[in-house]
This record gives C-alpha cells, structure tokens and sequence, in this order.
C-alpha cells in the first residue's frame, strides 16, 4: 500500500485527515511547533492512536512518520 494509499484508509476510518493529527499531536504534547518531541517515542504514538482510534500497527506508523517528517501527504 502507497503512503497515500495509507492516509486515505485512515481518514476513511476516522474522519481525520493529515491537519486533524498534526493538531491533536500539538494538543497532546506529542509535537512542539510542528516538531516531534525528543522524548517521544514511536511506541507512544502508535499507543495512543490503537487507543484512541482503534488504527493499526502500521496505520498508526505512517501517523508517525508524518509527524517526524519523515513522510508528508505528497509521498508515495
């Protein structure tokens, strides 16, 4: 599965688009001005979006590698 291919099956599943995890990251703590906390670990994100959004493993990792940078909405 693409990246895209990803996003889209979780906006799908929760209404939540690439903006809404970048903000809830910010309201959570999890991001400081768009940047991902030092201390935060992939682990506590995938925790957090298993139980708050009932994603996946690797749904909930393509969460993570958006909000490290590592991927953005244009990758494939």
């Amino acid at each position: 599965m693409s990246f895209l291919g990803y996003l889209n099956t979780i906006k799908a599943k929760t209404g939540k688009g690439p903006a809404d995890f970048r903000a809830l990251a910010e309201e959570k703590g999890i991001t400081q001005n768009g940047e991902l906390k030092a201390a935060v670990k992939a682990g506590d994100i995938v925790k957090w979006l298993k139980e708050d959004f009932e994603l996946g493993h690797g749904h909930a990792m393509a969460i993570y590698a958006l909000l490290k940078g590592i991927k953005n909405e244009d990758s494939e």
